[in-house]
C-alpha cells in the first residue's frame, strides 16, 4: 500500500480521513488531544509539498445532529496544535462543502462538519461516499480507529480514487506496528489481557496463543478463569456462562505450550468505592461480600518476571481499577515493568482505551515503544480480521 510519502501533493487538494472523536467537556473543550497530534505529521507532509487539506472526521454517535457533537468544538484546539488556522465548513457534502473547497488555497486546512450527522456514513452509503470524494483529488485514509468500519469515509470512498488513495503516516505506523507483534516478533512473546469481561476479548485470546510465549491474563476477567479452576471469588467479577470457555483457552494455551499467568493474590474490598476497607487475599480464597480490585503484591512481582524476559510485549487492557487510587497499584506496577523492559530493548505495544489511558495517566506514554490509538481496530488486527479501511487501500502487498 502506498502512502503519503509516495505522492507529491503540490497544487492538489487531499481529503483526509482523520480520526478527531475527541473527548469534550462540558464546556465543550478537548480534554485529550492526542489523535490530533497523531494526525500532524501526514497534515505537514501535504502542506509541505504545497498542497491543501480538506479533513473528515466523526465525533462521537450523534442520533439527531445534536450540536454538542458539531466537530466546530475542536476548530480552536486543533488550530493551535496544527499552527494554522483551521477553516470549517458547516456540512461534510452539498453546496456548502463544495464552496468551502473550492475557495480553499494552498497551505490551508478545511474541517468538514461531523460525517455521522449523516446516517449514510455508517451504512456505507456509496452516492454519500462519491459526494465526499468530490471534494478531494487525493484520498489519504490517516483514521486507525475507524479503520475496521466499512463505513462510507473509510472504506467506501477508496474505489473512487484507484491511483490516489494512499495511507496517512499514522495508519501506515500502527499497521507496521501490529505486524511486529503479528508476523515479525522476537521471542519470548507476551500478551497480557486485562479488563472485565473475557466475553470481549475471546477472539484475540484464542488467536494469538500461536505468536506467543506467554499470556498474563488481569483485571475482572480473571475471576471467570479463577473460578473455573474451583477458586473461590467472593463477590468479584465473574462471567458464569463463560467459566467452561475460560477452561478451554486454558487447555489450548497448554497444548501450544503458552503459559498463563493468572494473579496469584488481590486486593480486595468489601464494595465498588474508593473509600471501601481493603484487605489482601490469596485470588482462589476471595470471602464472600468481598471483590478483587487489583492484583496483589505477589501477582505484581510474577508479572513483573515474565514481563522482563521478554522480547516482544503486547498490553490490552488494566489489572485493575486503576481509576480508583486504592486499586492502581498493579497496574502502574505492570506499566512500570514494561517500561523496564523496553528500555532494556524489548518492543511494546499497548493498544485499547483503557490501557492507552493508564498509560497516559502514568506517564508512561514514551517509555514503551508504540501506543495504539485504535482499540478495537487493533483487537480485530490480532484476531486475524482484514480491516475494511485497511483492505479498501490494498493497491500494493503489504
Amino acid at each position: 500500500m502506498k502512502t503519503v510519502n509516495d505522492f507529491n501533493f503540490n497544487g492538489k487538494k487531499a481529503i483526509i480521513r482523520v480520526d478527531f472523536n475527541v473527548p469534550l467537556n462540558d464546556d465543550m473543550e478537548v480534554t485529550d488531544a492526542t489523535r490530533i497530534e497523531a494526525a500532524k505529521p501526514t497534515i505537514y507532509k501535504i502542506l509541505e509539498d504545497g498542497g491543501s487539506c480538506v479533513l473528515m472526521s466523526h465525533l462521537g454517535r450523534p442520533k439527531n445532529n445534536e450540536p454538542e457533537f458539531s466537530l466546530k468544538h475542536i476548530i480552536k484546539k486543533a488550530s493551535e496544535m496544527l499552527g494554522v488556522h483551521i477553516k470549517f465548513s458547516e456540512d461534510c457534502i452539498g453546496t456548502k462543502a463544495e464552496e468551502a473547497v473550492s475557495a480553499l488555497g494552498v497551505g490551508e486546512i478545511l474541517l468538514l462538519e461531523n460525517l455521522r450527522y449523516h446516517q449514510e456514513e455508517t451504512a456505507g452509503n456509496r452516492d454519500f461516499a462519491a459526494a465526499l470524494a468530490n471534494l478531494g483529488d487525493i484520498y489519504v485514509n490517516d483514521a486507525f480507529g475507524t479503520a475496521h468500519r466499512a463505513h462510507a469515509s473509510t472504506a467506501i470512498i477508496a474505489e473512487f480514487f484507484p491511483d490516489t488513495k494512499c495511507l496517512g503516516l499514522l495508519l501506515a505506523s500502527e499497521i507496521e506496528n501490529v505486524k511486529k507483534v503479528l508476523t515479525d516478533s522476537e521471542r519470548p512473546v507476551t500478551a497480557i489481557i486485562g479488563g472485565a469481561k473475557v466475553s470481549s476479548k475471546i477472539t484475540v485470546l484464542e488467536s494469538i496463543l500461536d505468536k506467543i510465549d506467554h499470556l498474563i491474563i488481569g483485571g475482572g476477567m480473571a475471576f471467570t478463569f479463577i473460578k473455573a479452576q474451583g477458586g473461590e471469588i467472593g463477590s468479584s467479577l465473574v462471567e458464569d456462562d463463560k467459566q467452561e470457555l475460560a477452561l478451554e483457552i486454558l487447555e489450548k494455551a497448554k497444548e501450544k505450550g503458552v503459559e498463563v499467568h493468572l494473579p496469584v493474590d488481590a486486593v480486595i474490598a468489601n464494595s465498588f468505592s474508593e473509600f471501601a476497607s481493603t484487605e489482601m487475599a490469596n485470588s482462589a480464597e476471595i470471602p464472600e461480600g468481598w471483590m478483587g480490585l487489583d492484583t496483589g503484591d505477589f501477582t505484581n512481582d510474577n508479572f513483573k518476571e515474565v514481563i522482563l524476559k521478554s522480547k516482544t510485549i503486547l498490553w490490552n487492557g488494566p489489572v485493575g481499577v486503576f481509576e480508583m487510587e486504592p486499586f492502581a497499584k498493579g497496574t502502574i506496577h505492570l506499566g512500570n515493568a514494561i517500561a523496564e523492559a523496553t528500555k532494556n530493548g524489548a518492543f511494546s505495544l499497548v493498544g485499547g482505551g483503557d490501557s492507552v489511558a493508564a498509560v497516559k495517566q502514568f506517564n508512561l506514554s514514551k517509555k514503551v515503544s508504540y501506543v495504539s490509538t485504535g482499540g478495537g481496530a487493533m483487537l480485530e488486527m490480532l484476531e486475524g480480521k482484514v480491516l475494511p479501511g485497511i483492505k479498501a487501500m490494498q493497491d500494493l502487498n503489504i
